[in-house]
């Protein structure tokens, strides 16, 4: 759901209708989406979820060139799922052209337009706890 380099940062499952913006997590050196609500939280997406750009897609190419999309539209994806110790979180335009989530350029927003069909979205990461759900707990262990 989120790539192994986002394992060490607190996360969640996107939601339908959410606004989610592009940026690089502290402490783990690769870029994802975060809510505008949560930016330490990691949003994470189910293969097949749909994407829509609020502008063209910015990227930087395997170079480091500047790039953009033309479509804004995308669906989250897995590559090369089987090599390990790379990033695989990706998103497929309509013309089959992907891009890595990690060479997303920070600050871009993108709706979610819909999850994949059956998709059961799991709970809340533990490491994701707000500070007052922290205090909820706490209160409810002192009991």
């Amino acid at each position: 759901m989120c790539d192994y380099s986002l394992h060490a940062v607190a996360s969640r499952p996107a939601k339908v209708g959410e606004t989610l913006i592009t940026k690089t997590f502290r402490g783990a050196g690769t870029r994802g989406f975060a809510a505008k609500t949560e930016p330490e939280v990691a949003v994470c997406l189910l293969l097949g979820t749909e994407l829509a750009f609020a502008d063209a897609v910015a990227y930087d190419d395997d170079w480091g060139w500047k790039k953009s999309a033309s479509a804004r539209v995308a669906r989250f994806r897995k590559i090369e799922p089987d090599v390990s110790y790379r990033h695989h979180d990706a998103i497929e335009f309509p013309d089959g052209s992907t891009v890595l989530v990690t060479q997303l350029r920070k600050g871009q927003r993108a709706t979610v337009l819909q999850l994949p069909i059956g998709a059961q979205v799991p709970e809340r990461s533990p490491k994701a706890t707000t500070p007052a759900e922290a205090h909820e707990t706490e209160a409810a262990s002192a009991v």
